[in-house]
């Protein structure tokens, strides 16, 4: 016994050591580029396949062959990669959403290019570098961790390294070379992956597809060790190769007997599952490329003609006729990431996952070997397969509630190979399973009739999920999640939708191709080609149904009409470069032609293009001329529905007939009709206001609109309100206020740093509250809390009188609490109605709402505009419209004067004065200390974390200024 469990400890010795090796080059790699390299294992199976080229088909000395691969091949790859396809990502400042469909369009070209080159079969003639005896390999794990350790530890290239990695901006102003870094990072983690294939290939399958995936499998040590620790991921690495090593000299008895077999053949997926799903997220912003452009129509006529594309295959015959039988079934699966990626924004590596499970089940109730369920006809099997798979997608649904960027996209991947290796795989599920055609069916010409069919029931119901009120909120939550919680939207729920609907129609597709095949192949439903497929639809335009049916055609028509493999690279070249177009090769032809058009017609600035398109939109509509800058705050009555903007000199003076902001006509001097406004306050002009858009005098002149009459406690004219002690939560009551907003005692901290230490404040009814203090006060964290994105350690937060201290941020804005962001939170690729629609979905507003805030806002000739077309200033007003239509009862804003110019910051102010008027507790942190002073009635100054002082805003600042 002991010497069986010597000889398994050993080999689980040499199997961890090769993912030790994975791990140290990932770990480093990450290190000195922030890119989590997921073509790791491609790079290790090109060097793996040159190794044996130069041996075995040339014949030349191992030793030789072996120093010309670990050295210069391995390590001339990363230089390359990083040179020509990470450097001029990281030059742009991109984030992980462009890194990672580049490292995967790596992946799959280097993929698609082995199988050009090598052919797809398997060999089992690799050379073997080091014997069988664990040792030396493990030498040369430990060498190389000591010897990362040291250097980034101890040398002044480690400290370049780390400077790099916290900050490459600020190191490159620092003076350091942080292309050589980021070069020396990419050839050291390619020549580990070298050297990894190199070890492993003589006793794995050498193939295209097979070496790459094993090699990702044990990017779980990689995560386990937080992409940091090297020590970690050696100790983890080792750890699990003898742990599954030793899994095998277990027999159980009965049904738990393959299980178990198979956890003990794929415990490094067991541990990428766990390190997905269970470890803090790696890389958690958002990892899709958000659209920076207007969304990308399809050209006039493009729809006829795929329908003509997809109905030729009727005229053909033989095998033609057979290949063109799996384009629809694959245009089904690809319709999947187009709901779950291109429209919802989540990524998602694990439809193949699903697609095979549609196929497997399908086979099985049609055979009658689905536990519990009686043989169906192949038609009723395929629906049943459907429901059974849809609810399936939670399995990466439900990570995807708190995980994004490469943390859901390991946790989607880890899902896909889970499945394909504890099913696809095992004889207990698969052996002797066939696929019949339903009947009536059978013959390639008709079964391609009834896959049309299908498929346009697939794409009316995307076409039905990317319109409307689902449409608008999944587009929301693509373009900015934390905005679409804030506006209303429910989030999480919405997640588990995308995926479960991309569930049912990734098993419609995959039940499909498995009946066009006539079997159940497990090859066809392979974690890489899971990868490939989602190369192809974001390359092709991931929001686009074209660009599925598309892709479809590409993959199926080129890997049958030529070598295989031409379909994979030409996906991974466009992947490559989809960091230069986000959008894919939709965007890239729009940058095309739009520069066509820009050669051909004047340039305009940013302004000039607003003001041409509010003149072509108000053409016919009375819009004598476009307002200046920011003068679209002053728009028509509430009740307006947006047909144009107030001129210029009603913008300054105020309207000369008409309804104020909110539809209050207020007799002003010479009978003129104001609106509320604070041009003055408590009597006391305002210094940084345009004199005539102050309005009268003094605010009791202008009447409470009806929303505000019916509020109790709100007059015409509020006392100031007294300064009490800090941390006495009464001092902002106010005699004759209602109390809307309460915070009382709250606490957080980051790590080791106190950001609150018992702040407490509240917010009334028609108050404009503000909030100051030097950076780091805590103003940001307390804004957290109140919104709901950041929950405090102890504390609670009251909204007319509700506890919502443990709501999420979508709860409180449909109780009425709505905020907005210091940088811009609009959806791009939405119009500016659909906009200010999301807001008034999902808040406590209606149609009515959703007209009069772009009234309100001088939104009205811009509403049929995509918002990426717009300015900030603009944008600014689309943001707060959104906010607005929501009908809130607080409003919270961060800096909300940020991007405006001066002309704009007036007009702002006199709306968020009118709002107060009509009602809202506004909560503001500003900086501007002028708009502080002539917007709010009570001002809190934060530091260290605390409310040190607190007072009407004339008292507060300047003896803030006196003490500074």
């Amino acid at each position: 016994m002991s010497s069986l469990t010597y000889d398994l400890t050993l080999a689980g010795l040499s199997v961890g050591g090769a993912a030790a090796l994975t791990g140290i080059g990932l770990v480093v790699t990450y290190r000195a580029t922030g890119v989590l390299n997921l073509a790791h294992g491609a790079i290790a199976m090109v060097c793996a396949y040159a190794l044996r080229s130069c041996v075995v088909d040339r014949g030349w000395p191992l030793w030789p062959s072996a120093a010309m691969v670990l050295l210069v091949l391995a390590p001339g790859t990363g230089a390359v990669l990083e040179r020509f396809v990470f450097r001029p990502l990281s030059v742009r400042g991109s984030g992980p959403a462009q890194t990672l469909v580049a490292s995967l369009g790596v992946f799959v070209l280097l993929v698609g290019g082995a199988a050009l080159l090598w052919g797809p079969g398997a060999r089992d003639d690799a050379p073997e570098l080091l014997p069988a005896d664990p040792w030396g390999q493990l030498a040369v794990v430990v060498v190389l961790a000591a010897g990362v350790a040291a250097v980034i530890r101890w040398t002044r290239f480690g400290r370049e390294l780390r400077a790099v990695v916290d900050d490459r901006g600020l190191a490159v102003l620092a003076g350091l070379d942080a292309d050589r870094v980021a070069a020396a990072g990419w050839a050291f983690g390619s020549f580990t992956a070298g050297l990894t294939g190199v070890l492993l290939a003589p006793y794995v399958r050498l193939d295209p597809y097979g070496l790459p995936l094993l090699v990702m499998e044990v990017v779980a040590v990689a995560v386990a060790a937080r992409m940091r620790s090297l020590a970690v991921a050696v100790v983890v690495a080792l750890g699990v190769g003898v742990a599954q090593s030793q899994l095998t000299r277990l027999h159980p008895s009965g049904w738990g007997e393959p299980l178990l077999q198979a956890v003990g053949a794929n415990l490094f997926v067991v541990a990428l599952l766990v390190a997905a799903l269970v470890l803090p997220g790696v890389g958690s912003r958002d990892a899709l490329p958000r659209p920076a452009a207007a969304r990308v129509t399809a050209p006039p006529g493009a729809r006829p003609v795929a329908v003509v594309l997809f109905l030729l295959p009727l005229g053909f015959a033989g095998s033609d006729l057979h290949t063109s039988v799996q384009v629809p079934a694959l245009a089904v699966v690809l319709l999947s990431l187009v709901v779950v990626t291109g429209r919802g924004g989540q990524i998602s590596l694990g439809q193949a996952a699903y697609a095979g499970l549609g196929a497997l089940f399908t086979a099985l109730l049609a055979a009658g070997r689905f536990p519990g369920l009686p043989r169906l006809p192949e038609l009723a099997a395929l629906a049943a397969a459907v429901l059974l798979v849809a609810p399936l997608g939670l399995l990466t649904g439900w990570p995807a509630i708190g995980r994004r960027g490469l943390a859901l996209a390991l946790a989607t991947f880890a899902v896909g190979v889970a499945v394909s290796r504890f099913v696809f795989a095992q004889p207990y599920a698969t052996h002797g399973l066939s696929l019949a055609r339903p009947a009536g069916f059978e013959g390639d010409r008709a079964y391609y009739v009834l896959e049309l069919v299908l498929l346009a029931a697939a794409l009316l119901s995307v076409h039905a999920l990317r319109r409307g009120r689902t449409g608008r909120a999944l587009a929301a939550m693509r373009d900015h999640e934390a905005g679409a919680q804030a506006a209303g939207v429910r989030v999480p729920s919405l997640k588990l939708r995308a995926f479960v609907a991309g569930a049912a129609l990734a098993a419609l597709g995959g039940g499909l191709l498995g009946m066009g095949l006539r079997a159940f192949d497990p090859g066809a439903y392979d974690p890489v080609r899971g990868l490939l497929w989602f190369a192809a639809v974001v390359v092709l335009g991931a929001d686009s149904t074209l660009g599925a049916l598309a892709a479809a055609a590409l993959l199926v028509g080129l890997d049958a009409g030529t070598r295989g493999g031409v379909a994979a690279a030409l996906i991974g070249v466009l992947a490559v470069l989809v960091g230069r177009f986000p959008g894919g090769v939709p965007e890239a032809l729009r940058t095309a032609v739009e520069g066509v058009r820009r050669r051909r017609t004047p340039r305009l600035t940013p302004r000039g293009r607003e003001l041409r398109a509010r003149l072509r939109a108000g053409a016919g509509g009375g819009v004598a001329a476009p307002a200046p800058a920011g003068a679209g705050f002053a728009a028509p009555a509430r009740g307006a529905s947006g047909g144009g903007t107030a001129p210029a000199e009603d913008a300054a003076h105020g309207p000369s007939d008409a309804a104020g902001p909110f539809g209050d006509t207020a007799p002003g001097p010479s009978g003129a009709a104001t609106g509320p406004t604070r041009g003055t306050a408590r009597g006391r002009p305002r210094e940084d206001a345009a004199p005539q858009a102050a309005g009268p005098a003094h605010r009791a002149s202008a009447p409470l609109s009806p929303r505000a009459r019916r509020r109790p406690g709100l007059g015409p004219d509020v006392t100031r309100l007294p300064q009490g002690p800090p941390g006495d939560d009464s001092r902002t009551g106010g005699a004759g206020r209602q109390p809307v907003l309460a915070a009382h005692g709250l606490h957080a901290r980051y790590g080791g740093f106190t950001a609150l230490d018992g702040v407490g404040l509240t917010v009334s009814a028609g108050q404009v509250s503000a909030v100051v203090g030097p950076n780091g006060a805590g103003k940001s964290t307390l804004f957290h809390c109140l919104a709901g994105t950041l929950r405090p350690s102890r504390g609670r937060v009251l909204l007319d009188g509700r506890d919502i201290t443990g709501l999420p941020p979508h709860a409180r804005a449909r109780l009425g609490l709505a905020r907005g962001f210091q940088q811009l939170a609009v959806f791009p690729s939405l119009t500016v109605r659909e906009n200010v629609q999301v807001g008034a979905e999902h808040g406590r507003g209606s149609t009515d709402t959703t007209d009069r805030a772009l009234g309100l806002f001088g939104l009205g000739p811009l509403r049929d505009l995509t918002a990426a077309d717009l300015p900030t200033g603009t944008l600014r007003r689309v943001e707060l419209a959104r906010a607005y239509a929501g009908d809130p009862r607080v409003l919270l804003l961060d800096e909300p004067a940020a991007g405006l110019d001066t002309a704009e910051v007036t007009a702002l102010t006199r709306v968020l004065a009118a709002l107060a008027a009509d009602g809202t507790a506004l909560l503001v942190v500003e900086h501007d200390l002028g708009l502080v002073a002539g917007l709010a009635d009570v001002v809190h100054v934060m530091a260290a974390g605390r409310i040190v002082a607190t007072g009407p805003p004339d008292s507060v600042l300047h003896a803030r200024e006196v003490g500074a």
